[in-house]
């Protein structure tokens, strides 16, 4: 039998036809290409979840992180801060889907300027398509970091005039209408207890006149408001009301609200400020304005102040309300010529204040303007000639930055309340 001989010719040219034809390359290289593609997409969603899942956990450290030096939480202890923000954090975190938390921490420190607290945690999430690369989960984790102004604790003391020279008309209308109703043209309503209730001080009452020493009271009443809206943590603040005597026959400093966090109760007792009464036209030589050794009883009653940062060792702020001039039996050191006698009238001396301030006291200083009163012949021998160092003994009396002069037609209350944000502010920047 004879082979059929094989046709070396027509074989190569055929495979030459098969090796130089190329339809359908495409779709081999597609179906090559789609594995890689499909993973980098899935990987892609994988990631998406994880970076979802980190916004929402990082929001939720922001709100825990906060919580630790809110309005609230600055009256709780730093652990107790601290554990009210992981708290937080567990509480809002699970509700999270397909989230697994590892750790969360939190840090909380208190110092002289402020609070600062932080929130750390790490975490979790399943991967869908990754897990095909042996990738089963994605780390993610973050960190949150604040700080708040801690509030700092506070006395303030408030030594109010209410000698009868605060009996002076509140404004100017008042002061002619006093002037015009009394047949001396006298723009003081003396609380004279021998003419009670025919004196000035009962003539001003009828008439509807407004004295300084009404809005000093109303004033000290509003600022109680302010300072109970204004505190942060409760017992921030307490308070001290003090005048300088109920009569002169009995002067010295007279405790109108003893030293209470109640602002509450030191407004209602506030009620009580009036002017001091004297027993008739006269008497001691009208010397009822010891401020100087007023102020010193007040000084003597206030302890070392302290930082503020303790509730146990507050900043100490006396607020000083007084038309700056000063009458009394002082014959030995008095910086103006006597009067008759043993009677000094002068600008109050500052050497008390300058103490005060050595200890670490505030003193925060409303000069209620003394009035010109050019028709009243004593004034214009005795106090006229030195009326321009009143006001300047006043602000030298104050801490800095912490003085206000206001005359009659000037709001009283709103210099009170603008010294008393002054020296919350300044209480805050100096520590």
């Amino acid at each position: 039998m004879r082979l059929a001989s094989f046709d070396w010719l027509r074989w190569r040219k055929r495979v030459s036809r098969f090796r130089s034809d190329q339809r359908g390359s495409m779709a081999v290289t597609f179906a090559l290409s789609l594995i890689p593609i499909s993973l980098a997409v899935g990987a892609a969603v994988d990631y998406s979840f994880a970076n979802s899942a980190k916004s929402k956990l990082d929001a939720v450290a922001d709100a825990a992180a906060l919580s630790a030096v809110n309005k609230m939480a600055m009256g709780l202890s730093v652990g107790q801060a601290k554990q009210a923000a992981l708290d937080m954090f567990n509480s809002m975190a699970t509700g999270i889907p397909r989230v697994t938390i590892h750790t969360v921490k939190a840090a909380v420190d208190d110092t002289t300027s402020g609070r600062t607290a932080s929130v750390s945690y790490t975490a979790t999430t399943p991967t869908a398509v990754m897990g095909l690369m042996s990738i089963k989960k994605l780390k993610i984790a973050g960190t949150s970091s604040v700080a708040g102004a801690k509030p700092l604790y506070m006395d303030f003391y408030l030594l109010l005039d209410n000698t009868p020279s605060m009996g002076v008309g509140a404004t100017i209308t008042d002061i002619n209408t006093l002037v015009a109703n009394t047949s001396d043209q006298c723009a003081f309503a003396c609380h004279d207890m021998s003419s009670t209730p025919n004196d000035y001080y009962g003539l001003a009452k009828k008439l509807g006149v407004q004295m300084r020493i009404d809005v000093v009271r109303q004033a000290t009443q509003k600022l109680m408001d302010t300072a109970t809206t204004t505190q942060v943590v409760p017992n921030q603040f307490r308070t001290a009301i003090y005048t300088f005597g109920t009569s002169c026959t009995s002067l010295g400093l007279a405790t109108i609200a003893s030293l209470t966090s109640s602002l509450s109760s030191a407004k209602d007792a506030a009620g009580n400020i009036d002017l001091m009464t004297i027993p008739y036209q006269g008497y001691n030589s009208d010397q009822c304005t010891n401020s100087d050794g007023t102020l010193a009883a007040l000084d003597a009653l206030i302890t070392t102040p302290g930082d503020g940062v303790k509730s146990t060792e507050p900043q100490k702020i006396v607020f000083f309300v007084t038309d700056g001039v000063a009458d009394a039996n002082n014959p030995s050191s008095c910086a103006k010529p006597l009067t008759s006698g043993t009677r000094c009238q002068e600008p109050m001396d500052i050497a008390t204040c300058t103490a005060m301030k050595k200890r670490g006291i505030k003193v925060a200083v409303l000069y209620t303007t003394y009035l010109p009163l050019p028709t009243n012949a004593w004034y214009n021998t005795w106090i006229s000639p030195w009326q321009n160092q009143i006001g300047n003994n006043m602000q030298s009396c104050a801490s800095p930055d912490l003085y206000f002069e206001v005359s009659p037609t000037q709001g009283i209350s709103d210099a009170m309340t603008a010294l008393f944000k002054k020296a919350m502010g300044q209480a805050r920047l100096t520590q």
